[in-house]
């Protein structure tokens, strides 16, 4: 089983308990934000390949670029 949200060797799952009188599609709904504001998807793809730490460096220094040219992009308009 994959371990989705590992936090100290501890599995950190969303969960959403269904209200009384809630529908399904509400329940459903809250569920898919709570994923979505805890990162678990983003969690769990970064843990679905290894990246060698240089090659972590570079994806590191590379989203940071471009961020820099977004905000630089930004800040003209």
């Amino acid at each position: 089983m994959p371990q989705q949200g590992l936090v100290g060797g501890v599995i950190n799952l969303a969960e959403v308990r269904l209200q009384e009188g809630e529908s399904l599609e509400n329940a459903l709904r809250r569920f898919k934000r709570k994923v979505q504001t805890e990162d678990i998807i983003k969690e769990v793809k970064r843990h679905s390949y290894y990246l060698k730490p240089g090659e972590k460096r570079r994806v590191k220094q590379a989203l940071a670029r471009k961020r820099a040219r977004k905000k630089i992009r930004r800040e003209s308009d």
